[in-house]
């Protein structure tokens, strides 16, 4: 069924709202971005969440010793690559640390060619700022994809998040402004995605 990942907490209150609904993954951003945190934010944000949900880590074109020093330190579950690192990055990322790797692929009017040395995708709406724009893609490009299982991001929201499941089968939908009000986490619009997903997916 698919799984639901809630990204970019910053603050105490995100980690309160979503241990109320206990999605399986929640997003720590360390690339550049309104919503990034540091590793000793991280660290304790990480201390505070329900131990059940996992935290997946986003960076762009971090140094590897970065990344697997968070990773090492315990503070992320995952790796989420949204930058230019290729598969010999990924390869020597894993080879560093052995964790599993998200990447990032941003979807214009067609599929790009797409890394094989990760555990799963990321699609994405193709822009400069590399993800984290609020809007969709023309989720059709989708249809016949059938490779390694992906995560479903690009202006989810409580609007359009049900149309999304009933057109595709994503191993995960990725949301982030989508459950914000005045560019915060909003605990209401975190538990009514989080609902509408749990009672729509396949």
């Amino acid at each position: 069924m698919t799984k639901v990942k809630i990204c970019g907490l910053s603050r105490a209150e995100d980690i309160a709202a979503v241990n109320t609904v206990l999605p399986d993954y929640t997003g720590f951003v360390f690339a550049p971005s309104r919503r990034r945190v540091d590793m000793k934010t991280s660290a304790i944000l990480k201390e505070s969440l329900d131990q059940t949900v996992e935290v997946v880590g986003v960076f762009v074109n971090e140094n590897i010793n970065v990344v697997a020093d968070i990773y090492q330190n315990g503070i992320i579950d995952m790796v989420q690559l949204h930058g230019d690192e290729d598969d010999d990055y990924i390869k020597r990322l894993k080879e560093r640390c052995d964790c599993r790797v998200i990447k990032a692929v941003g979807v214009g009017s067609t599929l790009p060619p797409l890394p094989l040395e990760v555990d799963y995708l990321l699609f994405d709406t193709l822009s400069a700022a590399r993800g984290g724009v609020g809007r969709t893609f023309d989720w059709n490009i989708l249809n016949d994809y059938c490779g390694i299982p992906y995560f479903l991001a690009g202006g989810l929201s409580a609007d359009n998040v049900v149309d999304s499941l009933r057109l595709l089968n994503p191993f995960c939908v990725d949301v982030s402004s989508g459950v914000e009000t005045s560019g915060v986490k909003d605990a209401e619009k975190i538990e009514i995605f989080v609902s509408l997903v749990r009672r729509n997916r396949k």
